[in-house]
């Protein structure tokens, strides 16, 4: 027999908990539970309830985002100073929905180390995070953008200082642009957006875009939905979306039909993402 003095054990739902949310579930936090009687276990055990049905909520509302944790992802060498962290690849037994890319990772680079490129056959979208890198004849800065249609080749990437840079790559139907460009962060400014955001239109077709948004301190998107699977690159600071807090390098993906309730930030952030041209939003 256990003595009622002693803390429940937790035991896993079916539906495993987020793994940051795991450690509030044992001790010291456990012990809270803990009932010395039938009115504790009167005031307790509804508490208990309403907090593992609220995770049980969160769970679920999270399960079909795709979240990468920069903190958590596995370096996979791609050539001498060269690495990979990959954090999103399509799987290969379904078509490819609205948005969704073929992959997305983050390069990154050594002093001096270079890198022949990816395969050619997907359209290229870059963003430089950290550092400076030449691709091709071209150098990047720190949130430079440039873009590679499909088949075309813009050389390899070099760097003196080392780098780190967001590569994603998708499918585009029907594209018939031949030509590469840069959006040089310099140069591009930050046109207002909704009070509190400015955003910045990096590329766009078909009612999709690549963006760069600029939040401050405190403010919010409301709920919307998405057309598109919508892709959030934290480039700076920390946003919530609902209960998923996405840190600097973390990534989600949200497919096309999915929405976000909570889009907020409580320290101001820069964010790539990659979805609706104009966001759908819903009351």
């Amino acid at each position: 027999m256990v003595s009622r003095s002693t803390p429940p054990r937790i035991v896993p739902a079916p539906d495993p908990v987020d793994p940051d949310l795991e450690p509030f579930l044992s001790e010291p936090f456990a012990a809270a539970w803990a009932a010395s009687g039938p009115a504790a276990d009167a005031a307790a055990n509804p508490a208990r309830g309403r907090l593992l049905g609220r995770l049980a909520a969160s769970r679920a509302a999270s399960a079909p985002m795709s979240t990468s944790r920069l903190r958590r992802l596995d370096k996979m060498p791609l050539a001498a100073g060269v690495s990979l962290r990959r954090l999103y690849a399509a799987p290969d037994d379904r078509p490819l929905r609205p948005g969704e890319p073929q992959r997305a990772c983050l390069i990154e680079l050594q002093p001096g180390a270079t890198w022949p490129g990816p395969d050619r056959r997907h359209h290229r979208e870059w963003l430089v995070l950290r550092g400076r890198v030449r691709l091709g004849d071209e150098w990047l800065e720190v949130r430079d953008f440039h873009v590679a249609p499909a088949g075309v080749a813009e050389g390899s990437l070099a760097t003196e200082e080392g780098a780190l840079i967001f590569l994603r790559e998708s499918v585009q139907p029907g594209a018939t642009e031949r030509a590469t460009f840069t959006v040089r962060d310099a140069d591009a400014g930050w046109p207002d957006f909704a009070p509190g955001i400015r955003r910045r239109v990096l590329w766009q077709r078909a009612g999709q875009a690549a963006l760069l948004y600029q939040a401050d301190p405190g403010a919010s998107v409301p709920r919307h939905t998405h057309g598109h699977d919508e892709e959030c690159l934290m480039v700076q600071g920390e946003l919530f979306l609902d209960d998923i807090l996405l840190q600097e390098g973390d990534y989600q993906l949200a497919p096309a039909g999915t929405g976000h309730g909570i889009t907020e930030t409580d320290t101001g952030v820069v964010i790539y993402a990659h979805g609706d041209l104009d966001l759908k939003f819903v009351g």
